[in-house]
């Protein structure tokens, strides 16, 4: 179970670190491959929202990253890593989720239909990935 999960992260938070760090760093490339929106297709302050956080997101989702590979490892240590990419992922998806609603409630652009709906079923697949690495890495930390 651990190596099987422990890959599942990896890929899972493979695809959201590299793309975060491709929205920031390549911001040309990633609209070009539909990981973000041109900002003509969106609203200002999203657009804006968006690159700031792909620059935080690349900075602090590799510890998800981490964890996978340490349970990979069958290192003791993923658990801490998986306890904080845990709830990072869990943040991360919350407040993607509830922000996208909220904009679009509002009647404001954030992209293609089909963008938007391939969006949330990410953000939905790596918030319950966060909650499950919590609880497995709770589960694997000494109690004494």
């Amino acid at each position: 179970m651990g190596t099987a999960w422990g890959l599942v992260i990896i890929v899972f938070s493979l695809l959201a670190w590299a793309g975060q760090a491709m929205s920031w760093l390549a911001p040309v490339r990633a609209e070009q491959w539909s990981l973000t929106e041109g900002e003509e297709y969106v609203e200002p302050v999203y657009y804006a929202d968006g690159r700031g956080e792909a620059v935080w997101d690349t900075l602090s989702l590799w510890t998800m990253l981490a964890a996978g590979v340490l349970l990979v490892a069958d290192s003791s240590s993923w658990g801490y890593f998986g306890l904080v990419g845990g709830g990072m992922y869990t943040y991360f998806a919350g407040r993607g989720v509830f922000t996208r609603l909220a904009i679009q409630r509002r009647g404001y652009r954030i992209g293609s239909t089909r963008n938007v709906r391939v969006g949330y079923t990410f953000l939905l697949i790596w918030g319950v990935i966060g909650v499950i690495t919590i609880v497995a890495a709770v589960v694997a930390l000494p109690t004494s």
